[in-house]
């Protein structure tokens, strides 16, 4: 049986939603992942176009709360950024991660060119990808 994987972030916009997007990709036949914020935000349309760069279409995701997850127990929850790792709810039985990402929508925030804009998306975008690579290296370390 697959073993379920959250990642959480504060609005479930960017960060969660492209570690769902490449767990997904890269790794959907060993585990079922989930992604997840403490607050809603909507989904950020800068991560859709980079992740769609490389392939993974994240168009269709929907921004969740936690409290709008499915019913069943989270094996492992990882917290992808600072805020969300301070105020995780309590996920019964789930080990929780730490793998904090910078968030594109503030660093890029007082930028007003479109491409370097997209270059700090797409950083994130590879630095998510690569955790979700050597997930297991995470998991075994538990």
């Amino acid at each position: 049986m697959k073993k379920n994987i959250l990642f959480l972030c504060t609005g479930n916009s960017c960060r969660s939603q492209m570690a769902e997007g490449w767990g997904n990709f890269l790794k959907g036949n060993e585990y079922n992942f989930y992604s997840a914020g403490t607050k809603k935000h909507g989904l950020n349309s800068r991560a859709i176009q980079v992740m769609d760069e490389v392939g993974v279409d994240i168009s269709n995701h929907q921004s969740n709360t936690t409290d709008e997850l499915p019913d069943l127990t989270m094996d492992y929850v990882f917290t992808v950024c600072s805020d969300a790792h301070e105020n995780c709810p309590y996920f019964p039985g789930g080990k929780i991660i730490h793998t904090g990402f910078e968030d594109p929508p503030r660093l890029t925030s007082e930028l007003n060119n479109e491409e370097e804009i997209l270059k700090v998306y797409r950083r994130v975008r590879d630095e998510i990808k690569q955790m979700v690579e050597t997930i297991e290296e995470k998991l075994e370390s538990l």
